[in-house]
């Protein structure tokens, strides 16, 4: 364990266990997903500054009332972290502040139409909503994932269990040890003893045995 720890680039018998990809795809994953995760909340900011809260939107439905706060993208055009301009709504919490903004619709030829004040309507909400989700879990677990995916998050428990555990089951081990030891000298000189001990005794009943065949009454002899 140790070995693959301080060694990743070398195989050992752990690769046969993790499937680990190398860093470049490991880091090209996690690009895909901040990529993804901007997409998805620049196109939502789209349909909120062009759908939702235009004047003149490009898609009317009647939508009115208070403006709708954008979504804060966690990332800049370029990939990199951005932080929340004022008035921005995080991913986290994004869906349930934008269901203040959902309009009542009634249907006109086939189209959803707010007949209460609102921003949104139902299914463009639910649409908007599946946007947000997908982008808060990419940009929440995706991290996690190549930490699985590079093998790097097994690497840090196996350095945290080295560094923290191992010392103490080395000195419980030895301590298992030496007792294994005790016990198995005394096994071991039980078994001696106890061969001594047959073989005395069975020299015994063969001289007993030879006194009786020669004739020799011990009780007899006895003053």
């Amino acid at each position: 364990m140790d070995e693959w720890v301080s060694h990743p680039s070398e195989h050992t018998a752990l690769d046969d266990i993790l499937p680990c990809v190398n860093v470049a795809t490991a880091n090209q994953s996690l690009y895909s997903s901040r990529e993804v995760t901007y997409k998805l909340a620049d196109m939502v900011n789209n349909v909120i500054n062009g759908v939702s809260n235009p004047t003149n939107p490009s898609i009317s439905f009647n939508q009115s009332g208070p403006l709708m706060p954008t979504l804060c993208n966690p990332f800049n055009q370029d990939l990199s972290n951005r932080s929340c301009a004022a008035g921005e709504v995080v991913l986290a919490n994004a869906s349930q502040v934008w269901r203040k903004y959902e309009c009542n619709v009634t249907v006109v030829n086939g189209v959803d139409i707010c007949k209460t004040v609102g921003r949104v309507t139902p299914t463009l909400y639910d649409q908007m909503n599946a946007a947000v989700s997908v982008a808060y879990a990419l940009y929440n677990y995706a991290p996690s994932l190549v930490q699985l995916e590079d093998c790097s998050f097994a690497r840090d428990t196996f350095r945290s269990v080295s560094h923290n555990n191992c010392p103490s089951l080395r000195k419980y081990t030895n301590w298992v040890f030496i007792g294994l030891t005790l016990v198995s000298a005394a096994v071991m000189l039980s078994i001696i003893f106890w061969v001594i001990y047959a073989r005395e005794r069975r020299h015994r009943m063969y001289n007993k045995q030879q006194i009786f065949y020669e004739g020799r009454d011990p009780v007899a002899r006895k003053p």
